[in-house]
């Protein structure tokens, strides 16, 4: 009893946390990366488990969805200003890529030169919203209706436990259930 109130208390010795990541497939054979921190691995094993198995997919052996994934860093831009000025700044700063579609202006580098990059933006006296490293997928899936609904709903599962950080998988939402999930 002791032990459990000092541990909820946030007293007695530290919590270690350990950063797990676990391969698996989801519906249609969609890769998924789920990355967590926890203080309790086999608990968190177990849940990442059954929410695959509940939702239509399974737990994958380490590095067997991995390779599908490549690491790159990911600058976000405050809104506001011109695109094409922004493309401008973040190319000379040594991006790779930059997105201007979205409401967002996001920056994509090596994952090795994401910290020069986001310093030479700064210099240029661009406000950055935030900069980290994130894996995306080198080829994308397209599911038809049913299998990405369940997909997305697995995603949206691993996402609400707790000890998970970040999900990431290789499937592109079709435009019907974008319109219908965006409603």
């Amino acid at each position: 009893i002791k032990r459990a109130i000092e541990k909820a208390t946030g007293g007695g010795e530290g919590e270690q946390f350990e950063e797990i990541t676990y391969e698996g497939y989801g519906p249609g054979g969609v890769a998924i990366l789920i990355e967590t921190a926890t203080d309790n691995k086999n608990r968190t094993a177990a849940d990442v488990r059954s929410i695959l198995t509940k939702a239509g997919g399974q737990l994958a052996g380490s590095g067997s969805v991995a390779w599908q994934f490549e690491q790159r860093g990911v600058i976000t831009l405050t809104p506001g200003g011109d695109p094409d000025e922004l493309t401008l700044i973040a190319i000379d700063a040594g991006a790779e890529d930059v997105d201007t579609s979205g409401d967002q202006v996001e920056v994509l580098t090596k994952s090795n030169e994401l910290e020069a990059v986001r310093r030479a933006i700064e210099a240029a006296g661009v406000k950055i919203e935030s900069a980290e490293l994130s894996m995306s997928a080198q080829n994308m899936v397209e599911l038809e209706l049913g299998k990405a609904r369940q997909a997305l709903r697995l995603i949206e599962l691993l996402e609400d436990q707790d000890d998970v950080q970040r999900v990431t998988s290789n499937f592109e939402i079709p435009e019907a259930l974008m319109a219908e999930v965006g409603g």
